[in-house]
């Protein structure tokens, strides 16, 4: 099935040994083969006979990962596997295998946002490359979320006075209009907008405005 390849891209992975690669076949021979590529190459696999089994998989600590799954299923396909996970908060990159394909299925997984669609037999290098770009892509996944979340973190942090204030500062209102619109002095009012920008660590308004604009902020 695999013509050979390894070699050339075996190293490139040693140096990310947390990394998941999950496979979804019905074929153990196809599952066996894959395990041992992935793990010639420095990736750790967990292998799955059916979309039911991967789903029912126990959820893992954020992990940069990717899936080499088949389109063609015993329970789910593929592709409607692909469909579902495309709610999860972090979607994790999809590189799909088949024994045959045709052009309206590889659209469709194209534009559903798989890394690659690849048609068997396929070498070791092909499929070792897609799974590298997955995984970079899957540690940049991570990395804006976890961003995102120490965002949220920061501004639940704030006081419900401070957030209010927040709110109507990036809404465009001067302090004074602030303090009226609060019922509270303009000086109380630059208290806490003070404190709102140093607890979000917002070093300008401009910046705050983007913050607000990533959590949804609106007045």
């Amino acid at each position: 099935m695999y013509t050979g390849g390894a070699a050339e891209l075996g190293s490139v992975a040693m140096s990310d040994e947390a990394s998941v690669v999950f496979i979804v076949d019905d074929d153990v021979s196809v599952r066996e083969s894959l395990e041992l590529l992935i793990c010639s190459s420095g990736w750790r696999p967990q292998t799955f006979g059916s979309a039911k089994d991967f789903l029912d998989r126990p959820q893992m600590a954020l992990v940069s990962s990717c899936l080499i799954l088949d389109v063609n299923l015993p329970d789910l396909s593929g592709l409607d596997l692909q469909s579902l996970m495309a709610n999860e908060r972090t979607p994790m990159p999809i590189i799909f295998i088949t024994g045959y394909g045709d052009v309206p299925m590889t659209v469709k997984a194209m534009k559903a946002g798989a890394i690659e669609f690849l048609t068997k037999p396929f070498d070791d290098e092909e499929l070792l490359s897609a799974i590298k770009l997955a995984l970079e892509r899957s540690k940049s996944a991570l990395a804006l979320d976890s961003e995102f979340q120490a965002l949220k973190d920061r501004h639940t942090s704030l006081s419900r006075r401070e957030q209010e204030v927040m709110t109507l500062v990036v809404s465009g209102l001067l302090n004074k209009q602030i303090g009226f619109e609060l019922g509270i002095s303009e000086i109380t009012v630059k208290a806490h907008r003070g404190q709102a920008m140093r607890k979000m660590q917002a070093r300008s308004l401009a910046q705050l405005v983007h913050m607000a604009a990533r959590l949804g902020i609106t007045q």
